[in-house]
């Protein structure tokens, strides 16, 4: 008689998988901007972002969220309680941050301002920085870039990506001003489909801690 071999409750687990984003960075750029085909160099380094993506700068410690709305389209039959199928009818992806500082891509993004060229806002400290309430509001389209840094058990570095390469404001909350708490912009963004770079998301994970963690001799 074989005797079973014990079953390890422990099998496939790892701590070493377990990420945090310990820092994010976000970048806008204005949809004329060519977009982002690869974050990284063939060494794993994250690569310079490209000219045209202003950084948003510091954001609440709230950080970046990325709400997924799934609906759902069920058949119903009269012989089964439960659905006897069911397809996806949307799947609406959004990006929700919070900028804390008062700059031109913070700004622009809130107020629906280009980012770049005419009627894009000056450098920070010019005279008069000033723009109206349109009567009739723009609402342009635009890229963003998310990136996010973790660090793995050697210390090289983890890169989290995200880029959207056509995005446009769906909602905003309050711009606060307050004697206690920083003036903050908070915006949401809906990913859109862009035709051209055939996705409304692409996603990597690249950095020298990231490809340390890869099976000694390529296997599983």
């Amino acid at each position: 008689m074989t005797t079973p071999t014990p079953v390890s409750l422990e099998t496939g687990l790892h701590t070493e998988y377990i990420r945090k984003q310990l820092v994010q960075a976000i970048f806008a750029a204005d949809v004329s901007v060519a977009a982002i085909t690869d974050p990284f160099d063939t060494d794993g380094n994250l690569a310079t972002i490209p000219t045209g993506y202003q950084p948003i700068g510091y954001t609440t410690d709230d950080g970046v969220s990325f709400p997924s709305d799934v609906s759902m389209s069920d058949v119903t039959s009269s012989q089964s309680s439960e659905p006897t199928r069911s397809d996806v009818e949307s799947d609406v992806l959004t990006a929700t941050f919070a900028p804390q500082e008062t700059n031109a891509a913070a700004v622009a993004l809130y107020n629906g301002l280009p980012l770049s060229g005419t009627g894009a806002l000056p450098a920070i400290g010019s005279a008069a920085w000033s723009w109206d309430r349109a009567k009739t509001p723009a609402n342009p389209f635009r890229r963003l870039l998310f990136i996010g840094l973790d660090y793995g058990d050697d210390g090289g570095e983890i890169y989290v990506v995200k880029f959207l390469p056509r995005a446009r404001l769906t909602d905003k909350d309050d711009e606060t001003w307050s004697r206690a708490d920083p003036t903050t912009r908070p915006v949401t963004f809906t990913a859109y489909r862009d035709s051209a770079y055939g996705t409304s998301c692409r996603n990597w994970i690249d950095g020298p801690g990231w490809r340390s963690l890869a099976p000694a001799g390529g296997g599983a």
